[in-house]
């Protein structure tokens, strides 16, 4: 299994990610977690990720989670898998956490892309909410991610488990605390939902890590590690 997760894209250096890729090459952007912002907005979002990649080397597709909602979800989870296992990563965009968990519910990615982690046929690296979704909770997200947007973009309640590929939490945009003075430089709304996500996170007792802008979390295997 092979995993890279951030708190904004690359963190502070690609070469880990590279790394655990080897040579980049085709690439799945979803951007699921975006699917509740205006077209446009969402328009955009895609092609800031889809820059940097190419920049990169890789060659990046999106894949859209909504094209794979329907009734027959056997068939449309069999047609995502087959969509999945042609790329050697998929890439995982920021957004509301809630929103992506849904959609990935609702598409049967919640189900894929596991079995794929599992027999390593793609690496998963995802920022944000593309990280947090992997986690075993979305406990003290809403600090920061509107849960109610899941009702009005998926039709459905939000779900408050994350995929469990990962043991412990995380939360991500954390000020750098070997800074003097870093949180201040952190916009007062997001170090203060920042602080009532790691508030709810320890009140629950939930095992949590951390995570700075330039940070990620690289699993490659059994060897789990903070770049």
């Amino acid at each position: 299994m092979r995993l890279f997760l951030s708190s904004y894209r690359f963190g502070a250096d690609p070469a880990p990610l590279l790394s655990l890729v080897g040579r980049p090459g085709r690439v799945g952007v979803i951007a699921a977690a975006a699917d509740a912002w205006p077209r446009t907005a969402r328009t955009s979002a895609v092609v800031s990720d889809v820059m940097p990649l190419t920049r990169l080397g890789f060659t990046p597709e999106e894949v859209d989670l909504r094209d794979y909602i329907g009734s027959d979800g056997r068939a449309r989870s069999a047609a995502l898998k087959e969509r999945l296992e042609g790329f050697g990563m998929l890439w995982v965009r920021g957004g509301n956490t809630f929103v992506l968990r849904a959609q990935m519910a609702r598409s049967g990615a919640d189900r894929v892309i596991p079995e794929l982690l599992l027999s390593d046929s793609l690496v998963y690296a995802g920022y944000s909410a593309g990280a947090c979704v992997m986690t075993p909770t979305l406990r003290g997200l809403d600090s920061s991610d509107d849960p109610a947007e899941v009702v009005a973009t998926c039709g459905m309640e939000p779900l408050w488990d994350g995929l469990g590929v990962v043991s412990f939490a995380i939360v991500p945009h954390h000020a750098p605390a070997e800074l003097p003075g870093a949180e201040d430089a952190v916009p007062l709304e997001d170090a203060a939902a920042v602080r009532r996500t790691v508030n709810a996170l320890r009140l629950a007792g939930i095992e949590y890590r951390t995570l700075t802008d330039d940070q990620a979390i690289v699993v490659n295997g059994d060897r789990t590690e903070l770049v």
